[in-house]
């Protein structure tokens, strides 16, 4: 599905500034909706928005793929409901300093807040109706949580063999015995959503679209395996993964990823006509606008790995039915606003996908400059349905790329493709970079805000090839995005008619 002449800007909502030491769905979040309109973006580009246990990735350790995160959850937009006093709310030390997100410091700390809200919280029409349209993932997210918590944090296969194999009368004890746990969870998501569907309307209404991740996999220990484990490659007996989700040695890593996802069990999907799966597009478009599908190249062919290995090296390819699954979802969901993250080891076959389904790939112009002039990333090989990005979440800044990452071959190379004479000649390549995305012929172009601010290598979100301390980075105050900055963006939208 082609998309309009436009530009926009990857920011998550933990990166958002604000008094409570991450960002939420309050003040900060509207305050950058109205950055976008006034540079004249049309893009605003999210990370799934899903509860995250270890490490906090939004991509491979979530708690389920439908439910939102109780952290993003606005304070101070409960305090002005009557279900917090607003002058009880303390800051968190450094929140207005610090670029990065402590979340050590932060669950204990707003989750306090939330359960206090819960207390006073009274069940109303329009929280019964959330309930009751969103049961279909609700009933056994909330269950799980409450059984998580319960359980001190264990995988749901070492729960007790009964809850663990999800028998009847055992779930229906646990529900009654955890009621207030399993209603505080409702509570939390029931506000989540209304306040991220109050910042979507107010994000559309100026015209700007939301461009939401879904991640291909699933973490183990989510109520998504919990609930449906028939939908993935389990022992029978131990419920554990047989196999286990990554990539093979590329570009980021000489040993490859190893995520630890389970893989789908694509057979079983296939003869229920991708039930599961129909189910979590319909409601990832409830509050997006277009879907962004991390590791497309999966629905082509997928590498899994035997569990118990170390590194990813040990994998093999395995064919998904890529075609029949997209078939399916525009039947029943019709057109699919879809933008394809098909980086990596792409293939013809993986290609061919992608294009018959006429979804814009990905080009990413940090990988543009280090071989040849066929190399795809660079913009004159560009197609018009595809999305430049001068860097995504996975990269580093663009300074912090050219100050510890660009090696002396590609920074001469950029220094040729722009007719200069030297590196020495290139000013700012964070905006150098910029032009040539917004200039290029792709529909879509997009930056990560660090690059509008010019940040170096502190302002990287995530590093694939290490596992600790990603996810963490934000910008402490509003202000750190000046009039200047958003004047100068603006213009640049404008000369390419973005």
């Amino acid at each position: 599905m082609p998309f309009q002449r436009s530009s926009g800007i990857i920011l998550h909502p933990t990166s958002l500034p604000g008094r409570f030491g991450i960002g939420d769905l309050g003040k900060a979040a509207y305050e950058f909706v109205d950055f976008l309109e006034q540079s004249g973006q049309k893009i605003w580009q999210i990370l799934p928005l899903g509860p995250t246990g270890y490490e906090h990735s939004p991509y491979t350790m979530n708690f389920s793929a439908f439910a939102g995160n109780p952290l993003l959850i606005s304070l101070e937009q409960l305090a002005k409901e009557g279900l917090l006093q607003a002058d009880q709310l303390e800051p968190l030390s450094n929140s207005e300093t610090s670029n990065r997100v402590d979340f050590d410091q932060v669950i204990p700390y707003k989750t306090q807040y939330l359960k206090q809200a819960f207390q006073k919280f009274q069940p109303d029409d329009a929280f019964h109706q959330f309930c009751q349209e969103q049961a279909y993932w609700l009933d056994d997210y909330v269950l799980f949580m409450a059984l998580l918590e319960a359980n001190d944090g264990k995988e749901w296969s070492d729960w007790d063999k009964a809850i663990a194999r999800r028998e009847p009368d055992a779930l229906k004890a646990q529900a009654e015995a955890l009621k207030d746990e399993i209603q505080y969870h409702r509570f939390v998501q029931f506000k989540f959503f209304e306040q991220w569907k109050a910042l979507r309307a107010y994000t559309n209404h100026k015209d700007i679209q939301i461009v939401g991740d879904v991640s291909i996999y699933v973490c183990y220990n989510s109520a998504d395996v919990w609930a449906d484990p028939q939908c993935f490659k389990l022992d029978p007996e131990t419920l554990k993964s047989t196999y286990i989700a990554g990539v093979p040695p590329d570009y980021f890593s000489a040993t490859g990823q190893l995520w630890g996802n389970p893989v789908y069990d694509w057979d079983y999907l296939e003869r229920t006509d991708f039930s599961w799966w129909v189910k979590r597009f319909r409601a990832t478009l409830e509050y997006v606008d277009i879907v962004r599908i991390d590791h497309f190249r999966a629905f082509e062919a997928y590498w899994q790995v035997p569990a118990g290995e170390e590194t990813a090296m040990n994998g093999e390819w395995v064919e998904a039915p890529g075609y029949v699954f997209f078939e399916t979802l525009g039947d029943r969901l019709g057109s699919l606003p879809v933008l394809a993250e098909d980086l990596g080891i792409i293939t013809p076959e993986v290609e061919a996908l992608r294009d018959h389904f006429e979804f814009p790939g990905m080009r990413i112009l940090l990988f543009a400059f280090g071989d040849t002039a066929e190399n795809l990333y660079q913009p004159h090989n560009y197609v018009q349905n595809c999305a430049v990005y001068v860097g995504t979440h996975d990269n580093d800044t663009a300074m912090g790329w050219w100050e510890q990452g660009a090696t002396d071959p590609e920074k001469a190379a950029i220094a040729r493709y722009l007719g200069l004479p030297s590196p020495d000649a290139i000013q700012e390549i964070n905006w150098t970079l910029l032009r040539l995305a917004f200039a290029s012929v792709a529909d879509l172009a997009i930056v990560q805000l660090q690059d509008v601010m010019g940040l170096g290598h502190d302002g990287r979100m995530n590093d694939p090839s290490t596992p600790y301390g990603n996810w963490r980075w934000r910008y402490p105050r509003s202000e750190d995005i000046t009039e200047a900055m958003t004047q100068r963006l603006l213009e640049v939208t404008q000369t390419y008619r973005r």
